[in-house]
């Protein structure tokens, strides 16, 4: 057993204790309180002056599929551009554990990461959840955890608009996606009526048998949208066919806050410190987490997106905190709201007996950029202990 004691502990879901106790066995939290029994024969580790929290999550990076270095500058293994509709095709099957990023981005007390693949299709194909521990990516993997990837705006627009290719325009993006899923919802009833008649079997087709979980509303769709209006056409789209949704980046989401919080949107939000290499990135401001927060029935997330820069997300987050988002909405961005992203808050996201026992340390406030990640644990194995 180890038992983490004397720290600022953190559980995100229920109290904070400010000295607290973390008891873990077995790959687990056994248990969390102020007044806790160390049995003696524990590894103790004394957490005198620390914060101790849940692992920290980003829930939208492209970290061990793009890769750093890029193995091809400019081709990035994230997108595969021989198609706007490219629903088949598998992040798990690019996710390289080596990548210059992971080791980073551990040691920055990150525990869990989603890694998707880009926005450069109308549908890119499915991301999957990793634990930043292991050699192989069945290691790193959590299966079960893949959610599909759609784009809207500039990314996909520019992309086949330079080949001349549809989609050239916003009016082309939607369309393209509205075939692909009507076309899957047909492919998913004739799969309903073959399990009464198997004359009714459709014709084989990779790419619409991906959609299925996601027409049936049993996979989770992440939609890349900044601007305002395509933030409006990704749900309006996303109505249409009665999916499960998340908006990824939000930028101009603090224009239609009305609107998303009747909605009930949950959304990852960030980059913050990219520069505004596109138009629709104009209007983007370290403002938006903390207004959208602010709405009763908007669920906020925190990304720092591509790959070895969510080292510096907490740091990002002291400045969002700066410009009005609260301490318990920074801390919920990541921990257990992407975890409820992630449909995996039943194990990790927030510090409970009976979950996985990912736990973060820093010596100071997390979003402080003069703290450091002192410990980190991944399903009770420390990966970092400088305590």
């Amino acid at each position: 057993m180890i038992a983490i004691i004397n720290g600022k502990v953190v559980t995100v879901t229920g109290e904070t204790y400010e000295r607290g106790t973390v008891l873990v066995e077995n790959g687990k939290i056994k248990q969390v309180g102020s007044d806790l029994k160390v049995p003696e024969d524990a590894q103790v580790v004394d957490a005198k002056g620390c914060w101790v929290m849940p692992g920290l999550i980003d829930c939208h990076t492209h970290i061990c599929n793009f890769n750093e270095p890029s193995t091809m500058p400019g081709l990035y293994d994230g997108n595969e551009m021989s198609g706007p509709i490219q629903s088949q095709v598998r992040a798990m099957d690019t996710i390289y554990p080596e990548d210059y990023a992971v080791e980073k981005v551990r040691d920055a007390g990150f525990t869990t990461l989603y890694s998707t693949p880009g926005s450069g299709n109308v549908i890119g194909g499915t991301g999957i959840s990793i634990k930043l521990r292991g050699h192989t990516a069945e290691e790193m993997c959590i299966p079960g955890s893949e959610q599909m990837k759609f784009a809207f705006g500039e990314n996909p627009k520019r992309n086949y608009g330079e080949r001349k290719e549809l989609p050239m325009t916003r009016m082309g993006v939607g369309a393209v996606l509205r075939e692909a899923l009507y076309n899957a919802k047909h492919y998913s009833d004739q799969l309903l009526k073959a399990e009464k008649d198997p004359s009714e079997a459709p014709k084989p087709d990779f790419r619409l048998d991906a959609l299925v979980p996601v027409v049936r509303g049993e996979m989770r769709v992440r939609m890349h949208a900044h601007r305002a209006d395509d933030i409006l056409t990704a749900i309006r789209i996303a109505e249409e066919y009665h999916l499960d949704y998340v908006i990824e980046h939000c930028t101009e989401g603090c224009m239609i806050k009305d609107v998303l919080n009747e909605k009930h949107v949950r959304c990852v939000i960030g980059p913050h410190l990219t520069a505004p290499t596109k138009m629709e990135l104009i209007n983007r401001t370290l403002k938006t987490p903390g207004v959208l927060a602010e709405q009763e029935n908007i669920t906020v997330c925190l990304t720092a997106d591509t790959g070895s820069e969510t080292q510096f997300l907490p740091m990002t987050i002291g400045m969002l905190m700066r410009n009005g988002l609260s301490e318990e909405d920074a801390i919920k961005g990541v921990t257990i709201n992407p975890a409820k992203i992630l449909n995996l808050s039943d194990r990790i996201g927030s510090l409970e007996a009976g979950k996985d026992a990912d736990i973060a340390i820093f010596d100071g406030h997390p979003f402080d950029s003069l703290s450091l990640c002192r410990g980190v644990m991944i399903d009770g194995v420390w990966y970092k202990n400088t305590l």
